[in-house]
């Protein structure tokens, strides 16, 4: 059986790095993704699905929802891990249904929580804005800019309680408290991971 675990959270929260800095002090345990990974690593492994994903990406286009989740799906039944970590999934209310019909024809895989890494929008952005500071010239990354900031910050509030209630009624969504120095918030999501995973 393998055991999920999904993080969300706003641009800048921190959940990838919280969610590698977990995986990778519990290796033998643990795998993260983020979906963009498990496409591109979908794309390497030369399968179908690979070949059907790439046709989308060189042209620029958004990987359909079918493909995205299939590819989820796949990347999880052929984790070497038990316990999984998928972060920056599901991103829309669309995703989160059709990932929870995907999910009650899986035996093998329990979702056990939805983890919210929360900020306020404030320090999303000082967060996301310092980063652009600190960069070197021709470093930045181009998501990194502040009408950028907004425009990615509305797409991530805009389903969030419809999430945050879908989840809620399923007793799986965790908040955590994402405005802390890193280490207490990777203390605390270890902690609770460990204790849903049964580790």
């Amino acid at each position: 059986m393998k055991k999920l675990f999904l993080i969300i959270g706003a641009p800048g929260s921190g959940k990838t790095t919280d969610a590698s800095i977990i995986a990778e002090r519990n290796s033998d345990k643990i795998n993260h993704y983020s979906t963009g990974d498990m496409l591109r690593a979908e794309v390497a492994s030369g399968s179908e699905l690979g070949k059907e994903i790439e046709s989308y990406i060189s042209k620029g286009k958004l990987v359909p929802l079918q493909i995205v989740l299939n590819t989820i799906i796949n990347a999880i039944k052929n984790s070497d891990k038990d316990i999984i970590v998928i972060d920056g999934f599901p991103r829309s209310v669309e995703q989160m249904v059709e990932f929870d019909k995907l999910l009650q024809n899986e035996n093998d895989i329990k979702l056990l929580s939805v983890i919210e890494v929360r900020v306020s929008e404030e320090v999303a952005k000082e967060r996301i804005l310092g980063r652009a500071a600190e960069a070197a010239p021709g470093e930045q990354r181009s998501d990194d800019k502040e009408e950028v900031f907004y425009n990615r910050m509305k797409i991530y509030k805009e389903p969030l309680a419809e999430i945050e209630k879908f989840y809620q009624e399923k007793n799986l969504l965790k908040v955590i408290d994402g405005e802390r120095p890193i280490e207490p918030i990777v203390e605390e999501m270890e902690a609770f991971i460990k204790e849903k995973a049964e580790i």
